[in-house]
């Protein structure tokens, strides 16, 4: 599958397979870091067009993303960070709040000098993409959230009863004790309980985050994502008393996790929503049902 400098993005799109190790960004694109907000994001930026930002969640970095950014690159600039606390960006000691996140989103971009994008996240990218697009609405022209709930909106109350989601209430000095040198074996919990098929979250891919994961500080960040989530619930409530988002948006949930539940939840936050279920996946969309989850939303932003 390691073949982007070998086959046009087409060929290469109509290649993939139900299940797809983390893959190499084309060549054509280019890294750098980009100081904002109290942090270091580190950024992919290839392609040319229209401006799309690509967030990803927990358990993965925006290197989640890089069969969806091939086939965008042919009419977008295609612009991927890493949020902060994971991957390769920076560890700042505050700011995981989602709020603070979306003004790292802004700080991107100002620095990229892009004005209006559309956002494609995932997971807690969700969340972070919610924040953005609550505060800088004109900048934001589509939007695709995957399979993740969003702190204190529609059935939040209710999300927060399943027995699965134990890790939202999981962190501390002694959780992260409990993880250190064990960061694969907590992964593995996300990779098998949320996907529809453990198998379809490939070795390749459970290895290459595991190692991003252990990094120094890694896991103490990614604990502060959630810790956040009940300052995310304060902060999208103001958000929602000032109107729905009015910017076209597409829910997509897989068949096996949030499904249909995904559009209750964005129709509680925007006026124009529509829905997507993607077959035969769990959680890892991306993973699991690559080709549907890049038609389902290349189509949309079409």
């Amino acid at each position: 599958m390691r073949i982007f400098g070998l086959l046009a993005l087409g060929a290469l799109l109509a290649a993939i397979p139900a299940r797809a190790e983390v893959q190499p960004f084309p060549p054509s694109f280019k890294t750098e870091k980009i100081q904002t907000n109290g942090a270091e994001i580190f950024v992919r930026v290839g392609g040319s067009g229209p401006a799309v930002v690509l967030l990803h969640g927990y358990g993965e970095t925006g290197d989640m993303w890089a069969p969806l950014a091939a086939k965008l690159a042919e009419n977008h600039t295609v612009i991927v960070p890493d949020l902060r606390g994971m991957g390769l960006s920076s560890h700042p000691a505050g700011g995981y709040d989602k709020k603070t996140q979306g003004g790292d989103v802004a700080g991107v971009l100002d620095a990229l000098k892009v004005g209006k994008v559309d956002l494609v996240t995932h997971d807690i990218g969700n969340m972070v993409g919610y924040a953005f697009a609550a505060e800088h609405p004109d900048r934001v022209t589509e939007f695709v959230l995957m399979d993740a709930p969003l702190p204190g909106v529609g059935p939040w109350e209710e999300v927060l009863k399943n027995p699965l989601l134990w890790h939202f209430r999981f962190g501390g000095p002694d959780m992260e004790r409990l993880v250190a040198g064990r960061e694969r074996i907590y992964l593995d919990r996300f990779w098998n309980d949320f996907s529809a098929d453990p198998k379809n979250f490939d070795e390749a891919s459970r290895e290459h985050y595991a190692k991003l994961y252990a990094l120094p500080g890694a896991m103490h960040s990614g604990f502060e994502q959630f810790k956040a989530f009940d300052q995310d619930a304060i902060d999208n409530k103001a958000f929602l008393a000032k109107g729905p988002l009015q910017m076209p948006v597409l829910a997509i949930g897989g068949e096996k996790s949030f499904g249909s539940t995904m559009a209750v939840v964005m129709r509680s936050a925007a006026s124009n929503v529509q829905e997507a279920v993607i077959p035969n996946s769990g959680h890892w969309l991306m993973e699991e049902n690559p080709a549907a989850t890049i038609d389902a939303v290349t189509k949309f932003l079409q």
